[in-house]
């Protein structure tokens, strides 16, 4: 059945129950009234007294809303209609207990059970053990007869379905204030923290200059001294030593300026407060400025896994195509394909010669977004088997991993990410099968300067 059969049959049995109910107008513009004023007041203090003045206004009932307290299960008096004679915070009568149906007490009061979404029970803020969320009190109840009952067992209904939805209000601000708290100690404790390294490899890049300048000293030296196999030996030795430790150094200062980067862009602060990846965008060679960090990052890997960079199509020129996007962002794109590439490449045989390879490429999509509005196309090839032709529309969803994935470690988020900054920067991603392989590709709008 579709979602919309599903709806439309729903409607139905709606329009029937409220045939059934039949309402008075008074009863219906009660309702009409509660619906619109909770939309009005967002204090819950003001939902508490507006529950309680719709009976007294539209019926001359005095009303007591008693709310559930999470840690004693006692109910709590919140709101109430009378002036004198009840004191708000206090427990409930001893009487007053939630119940199946609507029932009278002798002291002439209707006590509804207010309960609620009992499906996402467990996703309010406080564990209740059940669905009962709160009760209200009618007084007098003599003038009460069936058909009203019916009326204030609906209307429960929707004190219970409202207050059910402002319990997760708060907690979702509950929650997003410690997200803002988690991003100043993010700053604090990681981003300032990580800025020392640069500190330390500004050492480190001082030590290696000192052996090369001992390198040049003993060479001056051999060059006048007799025992020249000697300082030819610790001369040899010390230009090893010194190329080696340039080497990791360079290593450790790239992984240092690429964590840094990806630090500063995923925990920025405008993410947490809005809720979703916000762009901030610069003007950039993206050869330069994104592509090619990130590959020189995976090259090693690349060659330790068999697996040749043909970058020989691959048609990105070195001035800028795309000159707007987030350097960040757009840097974990290419560095989730590479990733990918690592992962899932695999050999096949080209004319009768066996083959393992990545490449990437560029290429301008003529009046891709619209007339005179052209796509940069960037994209990243591996060889081995093509995705499944059932599974190629589910791949950039959000933690779906193909078959040809489950053995193999990770979290089926990479392409999602992909997808979320690429439609972001207002462009599409998209696979494509290739001859001997699979094709990752993404455009983005050209911008103009």
């Amino acid at each position: 059945m579709s979602i919309f059969k599903h709806i439309i049959e729903r409607i139905a049995i709606k329009k029937s129950d409220y045939n059934r109910y039949n309402f008075t107008r008074t009863e219906n513009s009660a309702l009409k009234t509660f619906f619109d004023l909770a939309q009005e007041f967002s204090s819950i203090k003001d939902f508490y007294n507006l529950c309680i003045a719709i009976p007294k206004e539209f019926f001359d009932l005095d009303a007591r809303l008693y709310l559930a307290d999470p840690g004693t299960r006692a109910f709590i008096l919140k709101a109430t209609s009378q002036e004198t004679g009840f004191t708000l915070d206090t427990p409930a009568p001893d009487e007053l207990l939630p119940g199946v149906h609507p029932y009278y007490t002798a002291g002439n009061s209707l006590v509804l059970t207010i309960r609620g979404k009992k499906m996402q029970i467990e996703e309010l803020p406080f564990h209740l053990g059940d669905d009962v969320l709160a009760l209200l009190e009618l007084s007098p109840a003599h003038n009460i007869d069936a058909h009203r009952e019916l009326f204030f067992e609906k209307y429960a209904n929707r004190i219970g379905f409202n207050l059910h939805n402002r319990f997760l209000v708060e907690k979702n601000i509950e929650h997003l204030d410690f997200i803002r708290s988690l991003v100043a100690d993010i700053e604090h404790n990681v981003i300032v923290p990580n800025m020392v390294n640069k500190l330390f490899l500004k050492h480190l890049r001082f030590i290696a200059n000192k052996i090369v300048h001992m390198e040049k000293r003993l060479s001056e030296y051999a060059s006048v001294t007799a025992d020249h196999a000697f300082t030819d030996t610790i001369v040899a030795e010390l230009s090893d030593i010194n190329s080696d430790f340039s080497r990791e150094l360079d290593n450790l200062e790239m992984h240092y300026k690429n964590m840094t980067l990806f630090i500063e862009t995923l925990f920025r602060k405008s993410h947490f407060d809005q809720g979703r990846l916000v762009l901030r965008t610069k003007s950039c060679n993206i050869k330069k400025e994104v592509l090619e960090p990130q590959l020189e990052r995976y090259r090693e890997q690349f060659r330790r896994a068999g697996i040749t960079i043909d970058d020989r199509v691959s048609g990105i020129p070195d001035e800028e195509i795309i000159n707007v996007v987030d350097v960040g962002l757009l840097s974990q794109v290419f560095a989730n394909l590479f990733s990918n590439a690592l992962k899932y490449t695999r050999e096949v045989e080209i004319k009768n010669e066996k083959k393992k390879f990545m490449a990437y490429g560029y290429e301008i999509v003529n009046d891709y977004f619209g007339v005179d509005k052209d796509g940069s196309k960037y994209n990243v090839f591996t060889t081995g088997p093509h995705i499944p032709e059932e599974e190629r529309t589910s791949i950039f969803e959000e933690d779906f991993r193909g078959s040809n994935a489950r053995s193999i470690p990770g979290t089926g988020h990479g392409l999602t990410f992909i997808k979320n900054v690429i439609e972001i920067h207002g462009g599409v991603t998209g696979y494509e099968p290739k001859e001997y392989g699979n094709n990752f590709y993404f455009i983005l709008p050209q911008t103009e300067l």
